[in-house]
């Protein structure tokens, strides 16, 4: 948050301003033509049980991405990727199998008790010694060799005097970095332990579990030859300490207050795992409309379609994992936005700046299409001037239920890290239009959740893209079967989608693009 305040002083006039600006009545004209009522059409189409979840690399994601390349067409867009509307996208699909993880001749299950991705050369790694690196300091490790062991290491940020540590699994920058460090001291393999790990396969577990997709780079070696990282629960890491006499939460405590030399614990370890691997085809979705007298600038609106697929649990009643809010919403919206452009364009309101609207796919197996867009533009990132993200805007986040503006507002994340100016065209559009509750909370890249870094957005913004990212906020249905079109509020989809609308009129045809006046953060380069 801090971020959006620094240059709020310089820029309080300008808002105020802002808010008192008169509606353009041709710009109203075509955001009307983002109707509730043509979203539910969209929607009830691309969340529907026959797009089977629009899994990646799955016949139900195809079927999407024809259905958006068809709406495309349909509405004019031109196909840029050499006259058609797909970029495909080159993945491999890497099936990683563990076959054993035993502590002490206690067996631990997978996706239940732990749980490992990446690809990884096949491996039967064996100990008899865990060495508890606490946090993962330099002070902690000191002179410790640490080659050929197996570490249990604590995946939450050091407690500091005077600030609250982010204790979510979730990796953090400084984590990362710590995780690097430890690779470089030629360990057998890092045990990751944290409290959420538990709730979150219980949760996620079966996703988890599927085969994980990764860019297909014929320069880049087969497979990771790092330690691999292992996300255990804090059942397993009491385990894996046992011998100390002490829990892991003591040993932990004890690390956080203080800098506690690494321990070493008779422990036998034994972990056995290997990858199967097969190409797997998938495309993202671009249209294109050319602009008029700045058409070498592109704005882009993207979302991304696909979805997490069928539901692998063989009890559930509900097979399938429709998506209708993650993110349908956003693809619905995307349609919606292009249609209003499109007849604008019809009727002679064609946009100055080219727009270039993107459905992304592969963004639950990593963010890879967006990922692949960036590194393989169809039109140059520095002739991008923002990317508008929509990932779930059908929805009332678990946060706003119950509360009186439930059904007016949007999270907007990400529009002053790179550009103060964006913002003020965001705040611009909402103030003049559609008077939104425009809610900052996670607009912040030390969040905890970490909103920046999960959407296909944050592939542009590491490249010096200035980008928007509009979110609802997570509910009780996110990832789950019962994210359904019947929980749709379609009026409130609309409304924010018009929001998207009115801040792209704006980026597509003022005189000069936003200015880039923030820092790339080490975490996005």
């Amino acid at each position: 948050m801090k971020k959006i305040y620094l240059w709020a002083f310089s820029s309080a006039f300008a808002l105020n301003a802002c808010a008192q600006q008169q509606q353009n009545p041709t710009i109203v004209k075509y955001a009307k033509l983002i109707t509730a009522e043509d979203a539910r059409k969209h929607l009830s189409i691309i969340a529907s049980d026959a797009f089977e979840g629009r899994e990646t690399g799955k016949p139900g994601a195809e079927k999407a991405a024809n259905y958006i390349a068809a709406e495309f067409k349909r509405l004019g867009l031109q196909a840029p990727v050499n006259g058609s509307y797909f970029l495909d996208v080159p993945l491999t699909e890497n099936a990683l199998k563990v076959t054993d993880f035993t502590v002490n001749g206690k067996a631990f299950t997978y996706t239940k008790d732990f749980y490992l991705t990446g690809t990884y050369p096949d491996n039967n790694l064996t100990a008899n010694t865990v060495v508890f690196v606490g946090y993962g300091t330099d002070s902690e490790i000191g002179s410790t060799d640490l080659t050929g062991k197996i570490l249990l290491w604590v995946n939450e940020d050091k407690p500091e005097a005077g600030s609250t540590p982010n204790t979510s699994y979730r990796m953090t920058a400084a984590r990362n970095k710590i995780i690097k460090n430890l690779q470089s001291k030629k360990p057998l393999a890092i045990l990751a332990a944290n409290p959420g790990i538990a709730a979150a396969l219980s949760r996620f577990g079966s996703s988890i579990a599927s085969a994980r997709l990764t860019i297909k780079k014929d320069d880049a070696p087969s497979s990771n030859t790092n330690a691999p990282v292992v996300n255990v629960t804090t059942e397993l890491a009491n385990e894996l300490v046992k011998a100390s006499g002490k829990t892991y939460d003591q040993l932990k405590t004890a690390s956080a207050e203080a800098a506690t030399p690494a321990l070493s614990v008779k422990t036998d370890v034994v972990l056995n795992y290997h990858t199967e691997k097969k190409d797997v085809k998938a495309v993202d979705v671009l249209g294109y409309m050319p602009g008029t007298d700045l058409k070498d600038e592109v704005l882009v609106f993207s979302a991304h379609y696909d979805h997490i697929g069928l539901n692998r649990d063989p009890n559930a009643k509900d097979k399938v994992n429709n998506g209708a809010d993650d993110d349908g919403s956003g693809t619905t919206g995307i349609l919606e936005i292009a249609r209003a452009f499109s007849q604008a364009k019809k009727d002679g309101h064609g946009p100055r700046r080219s727009i270039l609207f993107l459905g992304n796919v592969g963004e639950e197996k990593g963010l890879l299409g967006s990922e692949y867009y960036s590194e393989h533009p169809v039109f140059p990132l520095a002739n991008t001037i923002t990317d508008l993200n929509i990932d779930m805007i059908g929805r009332v986040g678990e946060e706003y239920i119950g509360k009186p503006d439930s059904a007016n507002y949007v999270y907007a994340i990400g529009s002053a890290m790179l550009s103060s100016q964006l913002h003020e065209i965001g705040e611009n559009a909402n103030n003049t239009y559609t008077k939104l509750h425009l809610d900052y909370k996670y607009d912040d890249p030390k969040d905890p959740n970490r909103f920046y870094y999960r959407s296909d957005h944050y592939n542009f913004a590491k490249h010096g893209v200035p980008i928007i990212f509009y979110f609802n906020g997570v509910h009780a249905d996110y990832h789950q079967p019962g994210d359904e079109v019947s929980k749709i509020n379609f009026p409130l989809l609309a409304k924010r989608a018009q929001l998207v609308f009115y801040t792209g009129w704006d980026l597509a045809n003022r005189d000069k693009r936003p200015v880039v006046d923030g820092k790339i953060s080490e975490e996005t380069r």
